[in-house]
């Protein structure tokens, strides 16, 4: 037990949280966590400083009706502490434990993704040529849907977009 104690008092619960990542409830959960660690250890230091025996004499000399005394003495001595079976909520620690990796895995995940992809789009957009420097052709292949519209209206015998002599003015007078 006394290897175990060692071991948990070396956690470094701020390097966890910073070194995975941790946001939200899973930090939040790694938090309660955390609290109800520490009060559990300040519980058991404060217990363990408690003093262990009673000093049955003092209470002999001091009341008059020793019965009472040698009553509690022998209820002292036949008295057997509770042991309880931890096993359960060391299950659910460590169901917690991986659930909270999981967790962390997962935002890990979707996080390196979301990186990458905003990292092409980056990459992208500095060696994108000016757009005056574009071709039609070019814009087309980029964006086909353009080129789509663009057969739509002429098919139909548009040869002007919708709207764009009120946004841009008529350019026939130049």
């Amino acid at each position: 037990m006394a290897a175990g104690r060692s071991a948990a008092t070396k956690i470094d619960w701020a390097h966890i949280t910073s070194s995975l990542g941790l946001k939200g409830s899973t930090a939040t959960s790694l938090q309660a966590f955390k609290k109800r660690n520490d009060d559990a250890r300040r519980k058991l230091a404060a217990l363990t400083q408690q003093p262990q025996t009673v000093d049955f004499s003092r209470y002999r000399s001091t009341l008059s009706n020793t019965a009472i005394v040698d009553e509690m003495e022998q209820q002292f001595k036949n008295f057997k502490p509770a042991t309880y079976d931890v096993g359960r909520q060391l299950k659910a620690i460590d169901a917690f434990e991986a659930q909270a990796v999981k967790s962390a895995e997962e935002t890990k995940g979707k996080v390196d993704i979301e990186v990458g992809e905003l990292e092409k789009t980056l990459k992208n957009i500095e060696t994108a040529r000016p757009f005056e420097d574009l071709t039609v052709d070019e814009v087309a292949a980029a964006q086909p849907e353009i080129d789509k519209r663009t057969e739509q209206l002429v098919s139909k015998g548009r040869w002007q977009v919708p709207g764009y002599k009120e946004k841009f003015g008529d350019l026939s007078v130049i």
